[in-house]
């Protein structure tokens, strides 16, 4: 396995960006997912280029790769989730997403990063679906030029309850932009279990071509909650097989949002179990008939409706 796995920040909010940096690299990951926000190099606070060098230094002398995420609950509402998006009703709250998307592009460029991460944001209420999509589309095309420019991969996210929320949704979204090569993949692995049609594996299989960036956590069918490995789902080694088989050169980070308060546990913890699920996917693909090794997980039955987490609030 050529893999190379990395935890995201937004699961370890509770320590200063150094601390969580010095844990990784401790721990022997090869990178992370840096959420832009307030205690993780908040792009909206003074002097961003010279705290990004900074950070850039930082990187370099643990041997660290970094895939920059804009998911920030509260960056630029502090009172409404995720808010304003690129579906906002009004043209100057939709500036302002865009706006931090260009940031993040240039945070990206600076530290070299490998893409960066956005979603759509869910539909406004009293907005038609077609109506949504032209805003998204025109909201994105100076964000694509940005990264066209500077050399660094967009990945979208299909977001459970996003306008965009699935693979079609983001060829779909290509399709209206002219297939910019600049417009990437972010494939979350637990969404693919919690609503596409196609078992995991495939849908990483399917991806392949488009594939900028990995979240990966485990997730049960139908239910858009992000879990520690084990407590899902999933079966991880015919995922990370797949995921091998691409060819795939970005990280491939644990998206554990709402676990910070265990944060340095599950990192370690996330690590191993990731390790052992490569290592039992090597084995599989020597012995196909062998029986199923430490990190497996029983298929799913069908979905029921997709339904997020009582008191989450919908989208992670």
């Amino acid at each position: 396995m050529t893999l190379r796995f990395g935890y995201g920040t937004n699961g370890l909010t509770d320590l200063r960006l150094d601390d969580a940096l010095g844990l990784l690299s401790d721990l022997g990951y090869d990178g992370l997912g840096l959420t832009l926000d307030h205690m993780h190099l908040d792009p909206l606070a003074p002097d961003l280029p010279r705290r990004t060098r900074s950070v850039g230094r930082r990187l370099e002398q643990l041997g660290l790769s970094v895939t920059v995420e804009t998911g920030a609950r509260y960056i630029l509402d502090a009172r409404r989730k995720h808010g304003p998006s690129l579906l906002d009703p009004d043209p100057d709250a939709r500036a302002a997403r865009v706006r931090l998307l260009l940031r993040a592009v240039q945070v990206a460029a600076d530290l070299n990063a490998h893409a960066v991460h956005c979603f759509s944001g869910t539909l406004p209420p009293g907005t038609d679906a077609d109506t949504g999509w032209q805003r998204l589309a025109a909201a994105m095309e100076p964000v694509v030029a940005a990264a066209t420019e500077a050399g660094v991969p967009l990945a979208v996210e299909p977001e459970p309850g996003h306008l965009l929320s699935c693979l079609a949704d983001f060829h779909r979204l290509r399709r209206a932009l002219d297939d910019p090569d600049a417009l990437g993949l972010t494939l979350d692995i637990g969404h693919c279990q919690c609503l596409e049609p196609e078992p995991p594996a495939a849908c990483v299989t399917a991806a392949a071509p488009w594939l900028r960036h990995v979240q990966i956590e485990d997730m049960r069918r139908g239910v858009h909650e992000h879990l520690p490995f084990g407590t899902g789902e999933i079966d991880f080694p015919p995922v990370l097989a797949a995921l091998a088989a691409t060819g795939y050169q970005g990280l491939t980070v644990v998206e554990l949002p709402r676990h910070s308060h265990a944060g340095p546990q599950l990192a370690e913890e996330s690590l191993h179990f990731l390790r052992r699920a490569a290592t039992a996917a090597a084995a599989r693909a020597e012995a196909p008939a062998a029986s199923p090794a430490p990190g497996s997980r029983t298929p799913a039955a069908p979905p029921p409706l997709l339904t997020s987490v009582p008191g989450q609030g919908g989208p992670q």
